[in-house]
């Protein structure tokens, strides 16, 4: 009699993807260490190591979470781990799932493939807010994701909340970073709970809404008491942008702003004009005083109320140009290496960051469509529209609307045209696409029988909410 396999081959498949995950997580963290790092980067990196005061330009948690890691490390280099390890970790357990689901080995693999599209890998060791709201979105979707292939085997109560709170930190997380996030959070969250509970009930919509806002306002309550960064008035430059692009230089003459604020707005907008500078105008143009923009924003916020009432088709005229700019002329598609800097900090690979280099700007130049907001858009509407009847409609229909969200709601905030405005609908609809092509031909499944064990095909079923809990 032969004997029983100390693993099982379905078993082995997934540890041999952790292991391919694992290999390329290492490769992201020798690629882009200690970190590849944007000005942005740098300054929140001096807040984080209290060499420059804490300030809410950037979200103030990302800068605290890597004095934390810096103070837990002693390393820079941590925060560049940390995100690696959650997009790689992320994409092994969606594979895994997939895996469970469908048992194609190539789709599971092909999960895995998707942090190396080199639309993903440009930015994935980039420290920026945009990314750590990318991978936080991605980390929900592989909770949401575990939530269906344990939903159908009963899972105790004490289980599925625990899968919601995980996935609510993640969802708090990106709203608290990228503060935007919030509507490609909602079709997610949405998901989260129809995926744990399939036809949740009116109270369990009401603690799983409730868990979310605790998430969000418990964290943004905590910083605001306890590390009190010094509020900066950021909201200011989208109306600074505003000012200078939809009125004219004669209209900013006669504003009924303080005349040295006036000064600098009529100036500035005769420099963005000079230089061409389309958006971005508090870092382009214009003549910032000691305080940023603390001092001048209730003026700007004053006159931008009083005169954009005025100009709604020249402001209509203006978000449009610079949305269809961010679409079709999509800019900033690759981040190389460090920004010169004072801490002494340099690339520590050169030549794995030139192959990097190389790799990515090859793709931008041979398939340039993969790096235009117009591709993702596109690609989001069919995901939400047409997610098909196939086995995972429900987080392609999520991954589409939460991308379709995502760059549309730019329209009235973009401050400029960078490419990582859709780096996260260009990660999830590669995601979605590929759950789509996978799940083609895929219907659900009956319900499992009682006790039926986690070692076969679990089916994704959508159980009624017994009591509404």
């Amino acid at each position: 009699m032969g004997q029983k396999p100390l693993v099982a081959p379905a078993q082995r498949w997934v540890w041999g993807l952790a292991a391919v995950a694992a290999l390329c997580c290492l490769a992201t963290v020798l690629v882009f260490a200690p970190g590849f790092l944007s000005p942005d980067s740098l300054d929140q990196l001096r807040q984080a190591q209290g060499k420059a005061p804490l300030t809410d330009w950037h979200p103030p948690v990302l800068s605290l979470v890597w004095r934390a890691l810096i103070a837990l490390t002693g390393s820079v280099t941590s925060m560049l781990v940390l995100q690696s390890a959650v997009l790689w970790g992320a994409l092994w357990v969606l594979a895994r799932c997939v895996w469970e689901l469908t048992r194609s080995r190539g789709g599971s693999l092909a999960v895995l493939g998707v942090g190396l599209a080199p639309f993903v890998l440009n930015f994935a060791g980039v420290v920026w807010k945009d990314v750590h709201a990318a991978f936080a979105l991605l980390a929900a979707c592989a909770v949401a994701f575990t939530g269906l292939l344990l939903r159908d085997g009963a899972p105790r109560p004490a289980l599925r909340w625990g899968l919601l709170w995980l996935g609510v930190l993640f969802l708090a997380y990106a709203i608290l970073v990228r503060k935007n996030a919030v509507v490609a959070a909602a079709p997610v969250f949405v998901m989260l709970v129809l995926a744990l509970w399939g036809r949740p009930g009116r109270r369990t919509w009401v603690a799983c809404t409730a868990a979310l806002v605790a998430g969000l306002a418990v964290p943004a309550a905590a910083i605001s008491l306890f590390a009190a960064p010094l509020q900066t008035k950021q909201g200011a430059q989208i109306m600074l942008d505003d000012l200078v692009h939809v009125l004219s230089v004669e209209e900013l003459r006669s504003a009924d702003v303080p005349p040295d604020l006036r000064d600098r707005l009529v100036a500035s907008a005769q420099e963005c004009e000079r230089v061409g500078a389309l958006s971005d105008a508090y870092w382009a143009c214009y003549r910032r005083p000691a305080d940023g923009l603390r001092g001048d924003s209730g003026e700007i916020t004053s006159l931008w109320l009083h005169e954009m009432s005025g100009h709604v088709p020249g402001y209509l005229q203006y978000r449009l140009l610079l949305f269809t700019t961010l679409l079709f002329e999509t800019d900033y598609a690759y981040k190389a290496g460090i920004t010169r800097n004072d801490l002494g900090i340099a690339v520590a690979h050169p030549r794995l960051e030139d192959a990097l280099g190389t790799y990515v700007k090859g793709m931008i130049e041979d398939v340039p469509w993969l790096f235009r907001g117009w591709f993702w858009l596109t690609a989001a509407l069919v995901l939400a529209i047409r997610p098909g009847r196939g086995l995972f409609a429900l987080p392609v229909r999520a991954l589409g609307i939460s991308s379709a969200a995502y760059i549309l709601g730019y329209l009235p905030i973009m401050p400029a045209t960078d490419f990582r405005y859709v780096y996260w609908p260009a990660l999830a609809c590669t995601l979605g696409l590929l759950l789509l092509w996978l799940g083609r031909g895929r219907t659900a499944p009956p319900p499992a029988a009682p006790g039926a064990t986690a070692g076969r095909t679990l089916p994704v079923h959508q159980p009624a909410d017994a009591g509404g809990q």
